[in-house]
């Protein structure tokens, strides 16, 4: 999710794209489409931020993709042969907490369940964090994506949850596309793999 700003950049001087996103952008979607894009624009600099959703302007979307959280353990877990399991299910369990937005959208579940859940841990990575469940530390909840290239190298199994809020549609945005600065407007319709900007509510899940 993106909220652009622009500043010379027709005159030649350098210039800042401001980008607000989620944790699961940050960490599955934008590092690999945001490399080539500042390889190929040297003047142009990216601001950001982690920021969960909630707290992202409202704004146009321009293109979406359906992300699932699931919960990771290790494949020895009672749960691990189960194709979903509701998020109350896991609220007597060990956790292993995200130092992250994400985190903050799920303890915000779990209190509307009445639990308040205390993590063993809090890591900054969902690496790490499949590498504590398959140590039997506990459950994580990580985007599907995360947990579908951990288990090629680390003993973890992972169920998705039932639960409506855990599939989320991930949105890029901005506040007025119409008046974006044209490098802005690019960076845009890349991100969105060159779809053209449309509107759309914005969902707001971490």
């Amino acid at each position: 999710m993106a909220e652009a700003e622009l500043s010379e950049h027709a005159r030649g001087v350098r210039a800042t794209v401001r980008l607000l996103a989620n944790t699961a952008a940050i960490s599955e979607f934008l590092p690999g489409s945001l490399g080539p894009w500042l390889a190929a624009h040297p003047r142009i600099d990216i601001d950001l931020s982690e920021r969960p959703s909630s707290e992202i302007v409202k704004a146009v979307a321009v293109s979406d993709a359906v992300d699932r959280l699931v919960a990771v353990m290790p494949r020895t877990h009672p749960m691990a042969g189960e194709r979903r399991i509701a998020f109350s299910q896991l609220l007597g369990e060990d956790h292993i907490g995200f130092a992250g937005a994400l985190q903050q959208h799920i303890d915000d579940h779990a209190a509307r369940a009445g639990h308040r859940l205390q993590p063993r841990v809090h890591l900054r990575t969902f690496e790490g964090i499949c590498r504590m469940a398959a140590d039997g530390v506990g459950f994580g909840i990580i985007p599907e994506s995360a947990a579908r290239r951990c288990r090629r190298t680390m003993p973890i199994a992972f169920v998705r949850l039932s639960d409506a809020w855990a599939t989320r549609r991930l949105l890029l945005c901005s506040q007025a596309i119409k008046g974006l600065q044209p490098i802005t407007r690019q960076l845009l319709e890349h991100l969105s793999l060159g779809q053209p900007a449309r509107t759309a509510p914005l969902d707001t899940d971490p």
